[in-house]
């Protein structure tokens, strides 16, 4: 099979969820937490569409980027469990909503999730209706310049850990589903980094 009809294929029928999920499980492992978390964080990412490309296209205006945005799941370790791309004009709080199967999936165990002031409206209401309490992690009003946000800056590392990855600094891809497939291919990548062999430990 060639590698492009390979990722085509892991795209869509789950692979790369797959190995993404045990490969996150595999580093928290190694470092004595539960396989799976009991919190996560949320954020956005907006980034700029390569020309000549029209599919999910859309203006962050307060980013002034023309684009699209990418809404991460991540665990406190920067684990990215999950991910949606969508136009970076829509708004982070309804477009994160196909985003809670993810979270739900994970069980009982989920108590709780981080994210900004964008995710307390629509999203906070849904993800209340399973029991699952939603925390505004957002810097104080009075702040200036970068300020470091408790449980919200481990989402803005793993978007800096992909700065890495020339694939993902620009979004390139005709689809959404392309997108999100390389995000999950450079959390693997990462994972694989992290995760000592036995031999090593």
């Amino acid at each position: 099979m060639a590698p492009a009809t390979r990722f085509s294929h892991w795209k869509t029928d789950g692979t790369l969820e797959r190995i993404n999920r045990e490969l996150n499980q595999l580093d928290r492992k190694q470092e004595n937490r539960e396989a799976y978390p009991s919190v996560f964080c949320i954020d956005s990412q907006s980034v700029k569409l390569a020309p000549m490309i029209c599919e999910h296209r859309g203006l962050d205006p307060h980013k002034k980027i023309n684009g699209r945005k990418r809404e991460r799941l991540v665990d406190t370790g920067g684990r990215l469990w999950a991910a949606d791309v969508h136009a970076a004009n829509e708004a982070d709080g309804k477009a994160f909503l196909p985003l809670i199967s993810d979270i739900l999936w994970h069980g009982e165990r989920v108590e709780k999730v981080f994210g900004d002031q964008s995710y307390g409206g629509v999203f906070a209401r849904e993800l209340s209706k399973w029991d699952i309490d939603f925390e505004k992690a957002s810097r104080p009003e009075s702040a200036q310049g970068f300020v470091p946000v408790a449980k919200r800056w481990v989402v803005e590392r793993s978007i800096a850990w992909t700065n890495f990855f020339r694939r993902v600094v620009k979004d390139y891809e005709y689809t959404v589903s392309s997108s999100v497939a390389w995000l999950l291919l450079a959390n693997i990548q990462i994972m694989l980094q992290r995760i000592k062999p036995r031999n090593q430990a």
